[in-house]
C-alpha cells in the first residue's frame, strides 16, 4: 500500500512489506528507518551518560544535547514522505497532461527527500562523534554503532538520489558529505 504509515507499523511487517513486489516501501524508506535506528541506538548511548561522575563533569549535559538532536521524527517520517513521493513519481509517468511545472515540482520533491535524509544523517554523525569523548565508556560502542548505521543510511540514501538524476555539482555536494562520515567512521574502526 503506497501511503502506508511505515514508521507505525511493527518491525516485522515492514520488513515483511519491504521484501514483496511492490513500489513501496523501497530503498529510501529503508534508508529511513536505517538512519532511525542508528539515531536511536547512539540516543541510548546517550541517555546511559546520566551518572553522578557524568553530571558532575558535565558529559550528561552533553548527552541532554545529543539526545534532543537525535530526534528519530524526522528519520521515521522521511519513510512515509519517500512513499507519496515516489507515488507521484508513478503518476508523471502514467499521466501524459500533466502540467511541466507540477511534473518539476514532482520530480524536486522526489530528489528532496532522499538529499535531506542524507543531509540529515551527516549532521547527526557529526554530533554523535564530537560526543564520542564524553560517552559513558561502557557503552561507547552503541554510540559507534549509531554512527555505523546512519552511515549506511546516508550511502543508501545517496543511491536514491541518483535515481532521482541530480545536477553534477549537487552530486559532487553530496559526495563531499559522504566522505566526511567515511573518514569519522574510519576515525572509529581504528
Amino acid at each position: 500500500n503506497t501511503m502506508a504509515n511505515f514508521k507505525s507499523l511493527p518491525i516485522d511487517q515492514f520488513l515483511t512489506n519491504l521484501a514483496t513486489k511492490q513500489p513501496t516501501p523501497g530503498g529510501g524508506a529503508a534508508a529511513a528507518i536505517g538512519g532511525a535506528i542508528g539515531s536511536a541506538a547512539a540516543s541510548m548511548a546517550a541517555a546511559y551518560t546520566q551518572r553522578k561522575k557524568d553530571k558532575e563533569s558535565g558529559a550528561a549535559a552533553k548527552a541532554d544535547e545529543l539526545i534532543i538532536a537525535l530526534d528519530v521524527a524526522p528519520l521515521l517520517q522521511a519513510a512515509d514522505d519517500d512513499a507519496a513521493a515516489y507515488a507521484d513519481l508513478q503518476r508523471t509517468w502514467k499521466e501524459g497532461g500533466m502540467p511541466a511545472e507540477e511534473k518539476v515540482a514532482i520530480e524536486a520533491r522526489a530528489l528532496s527527500i532522499p538529499t535531506s535524509l542524507l543531509e540529515s544523517c551527516h549532521a547527526q554523525i557529526v554530533k554523535i562523534h564530537d560526543f564520542l569523548p564524553y560517552c559513558n565508556t561502557n557503552i561507547t560502542s552503541d554510540a559507534k554503532v549509531g554512527i555505523h548505521q546512519l552511515a549506511g543510511a546516508a550511502r543508501s540514501a545517496y543511491q536514491t538520489v541518483l535515481v532521482n538524476s541530480p545536477p553534477a555539482e549537487e552530486k559532487m555536494r553530496l559526495l563531499k558529505l559522504l566522505k566526511e562520515i567515511r573518514d569519522l567512521e574510519d576515525e572509529i574502526l581504528s
